[in-house]
């Protein structure tokens, strides 16, 4: 089936309005383009963009990091010079995906049983998707917003963004001038309570990002004599103590608001000193929650020796940290404390923590356009366990928000879909975020 046809039998299906149609045909199209980081670079996927926003009048731009590494940005001015910028990001880079894993091609695009599947569709082209068939209306439409909008279509982020966000927010500052809020990814979809009550959960906090090397030194020797200064071991130990080591619970003020939200609408009582207890209420979702209640360290790599009878002199390991909101020293030295004195660590990358306000104008505009489109919304903050671009433009003054506004199905495991197998995301959920998305820049 061509696309077109595809598109336009989608519109038929779910009823979508005029324009809000391309927002499958635009993912689809973003899945196919393979852009798994680091051996698929993004250009392909920006000239792509920019062509879309080109057609619709806007002026884009696009600048390479490195060979092949590109970004797209572009610019909507709003009625109101005075008011300051919005920024809307978003990444185009994915993570690898195995077709052997899937049910379907992970880089087919396939719209099957009402949802589209793909590497991306959750995480986040369908965002990339949702922008720029709001953008490309609104121009058509001959509508702008009240402030400046930046949109911004990023590459890298699956890495931590050097070569995308952060080059840009380096080398090219003036691109996101006047912009003093910014709404990107896993945040603003849905958790079905009640048919009568769904919580859209945004996110407000991130946690900060300590990737680490390890590394120890020992003596080398014959691997049939005794060595009691083997680096195997001495890295092996520490790394066991970090993967074992429970960091204590730590209540951050975004965690227990959302807590205190998610029990109020399930009619449990909240008892902040046994928050996971609350955790354990939240079903798919405690796998993204339970990991905000506390510091983590997992061990992710281990590289040593090059022969079964040679003992090395090195040994590497990786580690994967991530620490709550204002925790990084008390993080770091519980970690240098692990490692004990015969093992270096170095970063790898070391990304701050985030948090933003709640109450703020620009979550009662969330809550207004999601309120017009879906009256059982309601809008609860939460703490993102990983990190996303928005930590580089918090360095630039911004205040970030996760915004992807999606109303869900109660049988999908959403939080399961980031980096997993069979990434999908309903066609009706593309449909309400364009619209709400709409609602929103146009309120901002």
């Amino acid at each position: 089936m061509s696309q077109p046809e595809q598109v336009h039998e989608t519109e038929a299906a779910t009823g979508a309005e005029p324009g809000y149609g391309e927002v499958v045909g635009f993912l689809t199209d973003l899945i196919r383009i393979d852009t798994s980081n680091p051996t698929k670079p993004e250009r392909p996927a920006a000239e792509y963009v920019a062509e879309k926003l080109a057609e619709a009048g806007l002026d884009p731009q696009i600048f390479e990091s490195e060979p092949g590494r590109a970004s797209v940005v572009a610019r909507i001015e709003g009625t109101d010079s005075a008011a300051p910028g919005l920024l809307v990001h978003g990444h185009l880079d994915v993570v690898p995906a195995d077709p052997a894993d899937w049910s379907v091609h992970p880089f087919a695009g396939e719209v099957r049983d009402g949802l589209v599947w793909g590497r991306g569709a959750v995480d986040m082209k369908d965002m990339d998707a949702m922008t720029l068939a709001v953008v490309r209306r609104m121009m058509r439409e001959g509508r702008r917003p009240r402030r400046d909008v930046v949109v911004a279509f990023l590459a890298d982020e699956e890495a931590g963004g050097k070569l995308g966000a952060r080059f840009l927010a380096d080398n090219h500052p003036g691109l996101f001038a006047g912009c003093t809020e910014a709404i990107s990814e896993v945040g603003g979809y849905s958790m079905e309570i009640n048919p009568d009550l769904r919580l859209y959960l945004i996110e407000t906090a991130q946690k900060g990002l300590a990737w680490m090397r390890l590394r120890a030194r020992g003596r080398a020797g014959h691997g049939s004599m005794i060595n009691h200064d083997n680096a195997v071991t001495a890295l092996a130990a520490a790394v066991a103590r970090i993967g074992t080591h429970e960091f204590p619970v730590t209540l951050t003020p975004t965690v227990r608001d959302f807590l205190a939200e998610v029990c109020d609408a399930m009619g449990v009582e909240f008892d902040p000193s046994e928050p996971e207890q609350a955790v354990a209420k939240l079903g798919p979702l405690a796998r993204f929650v339970g990991a905000t209640l506390r510091h983590t360290a997992n061990p992710t790599m281990f590289t040593a020796g090059y022969k079964t009878n040679v003992i090395p002199e090195r040994a590497e390991a990786v580690i994967d940290g991530r620490f709550l909101p204002g925790g990084q020293e008390e993080f770091l030295a519980a970690i240098d404390e692990l490692i004990g004195p015969d093992v270096v660590r170095e970063d790898i990358h070391l990304d701050r923590s985030v948090e933003s306000p709640f109450a703020a104008p620009l979550v009662e505009r969330m809550l207004e356009a999601l309120q017009a489109e879906d009256p059982a919304a309601r809008t609860v903050p939460y703490c993102l366990s990983a990190g996303t671009d928005n930590k580089t433009f918090a360095d630039m003054g911004m205040t970030g928000y996760g915004f992807v506004p999606l109303r869900l199905t109660p049988d999908l495991d959403f939080a399961a879909m980031f980096h997993g197998v069979d990434e999908r995301v309903p066609v009706s959920a593309l449909d309400f975020g364009a619209r709400v998305l709409d609602r929103f820049l146009m309120s901002a």
